[in-house]
């Protein structure tokens, strides 16, 4: 590959968002004009198109997704569904946020092995941790691939807990025709930049057809305050930014389209990428998955790292450190043994899909990887 290859980024987020200028600049002028500058009529416009998207009765637009976690589990702590110590059955392979919306909540996560094939919480774990302390089922749809609801939903009901889906990576996602944050009680997104639906800077959601939940979270992100000044809860700050609502709204139409886009990507890896050192995902039914995060595994990552970078092509690694190794959170998790989550975590690496990556940047990807030899098999 001659020196003159273009750096393939690992995402392009500017041209992505300049899809949109034309539209952003129009809405930023009526929102200037407006007077409305926290919360508002835009708020309230994505807040019921995005529930109405998702298939859900309410939506609460929040500062991030970390926040829509808390909020969601300090609303059911106010509503007396769950309580301080009470144990979460959470993923063991994924990013810590996760794990944190519990630990800040006063509540204990509880590490779920994943499957090895779809890398997402693994049902067959979970009956075996649960006792009378354990009070809800936290998945993660991670990489843009919904997690197993079905079988959880199922072990829930039986078990009669709650299902708070982690919805960060997985916006247009859906199984057997349910879009992801539909199927648990309540769930998270996230709408940080490079997301699906991404906004320009840190933004979040709650999803929920509990109307009784969404009252009491829609007062906890606005100080606890249903009515200015006066608090009905020990609230917080974490309000959807009017300007980012905007943005979203002016996106949310064409999630879908880009989610085409990005199956179609992930559709042209499959059908080219060849290379026995290198696992690709598993896609599951086609229709679902959403490919926030293409992700391969190889036992010689340090090796493919160099090699892609050699040849320029970026390249993200989700995630290095699972949260029970995290410093954060140092001695707090050390009786875990977590084998899968483990070699997930030291063998995943993402390569570049996203909207509007041309195909030449496609092969070249694709070339990358399929010449890719480990280093101590090398010649």
């Amino acid at each position: 590959m001659g020196e003159t290859e273009a750096m393939i980024p690992y995402l392009d987020l500017r041209s992505i968002f300049l899809r949109y200028e034309k539209q952003w600049s129009s809405a930023f002028q009526d929102f200037l004009q407006s007077g409305q500058y926290i919360l508002g009529d835009s708020v309230s416009a994505f807040e019921g198109a995005f529930a109405s998207y998702c298939g859900v009765k309410a939506c609460i637009g929040c500062g991030n997704g970390l926040d829509a976690l808390r909020l969601i589990l300090e609303g059911y702590k106010i509503i007396g569904k769950l309580r301080a110590g009470d144990r979460i059955l959470v993923p063991g392979n994924t990013y810590i946020a996760t794990w944190l919306a519990v630990i800040q909540s006063g509540m204990i996560p509880v590490a779920v092995e994943p499957d090895m094939l779809t890398c997402n919480m693994n049902p067959l774990y979970l009956e075996g941790l649960i006792d009378e302390n354990v009070k809800a089922i936290l998945p993660v749809h991670l990489y843009g691939r919904m997690a197993d609801m079905p079988a959880i939903c199922s072990i829930a009901e039986r078990h009669k807990l709650l299902v708070i889906e982690d919805a960060a990576q997985s916006h247009g996602a859906e199984l057997e025709g349910k879009q992801a944050g539909a199927w648990g009680h309540a769930a998270g997104f996230s709408f940080y930049p490079g997301k699906n639906l991404g906004a320009l800077g840190d933004a979040g959601a709650i999803c929920t057809s509990d109307l009784e939940l969404a009252e009491v979270i829609r007062a906890l992100r606005n100080y606890g305050s249903v009515q200015k000044y006066y608090n009905l809860y020990p609230g917080f700050n974490s309000r959807l930014d009017t300007l980012q609502a905007a943005f979203l709204h002016i996106r949310l139409p064409l999630l879908s389209s880009e989610n085409e886009e990005r199956r179609d990507i992930a559709a042209h890896y499959f059908d080219t990428i060849r290379n026995p050192y290198i696992r690709l995902p598993d896609w599951g039914p086609r229709g679902g998955h959403v490919w926030h995060i293409f992700q391969v595994q190889t036992a010689y990552r340090s090796d493919l790292q160099r090699w892609l970078e050699d040849r320029r092509v970026g390249y993200l690694i989700h995630y290095p450190i699972p949260p029970h190794h995290q410093a954060a959170l140092e001695g707090m998790f050390s009786q875990y043994t977590l084998p899968h989550t483990e070699r997930i975590h030291a063998e995943t690496l993402s390569i570049p899909l996203y909207p509007g990556l041309s195909l030449e940047a496609q092969l070249q990807v694709i070339e990358a990887l399929n010449h890719f030899r480990p280093n101590e098999l090398s010649i």
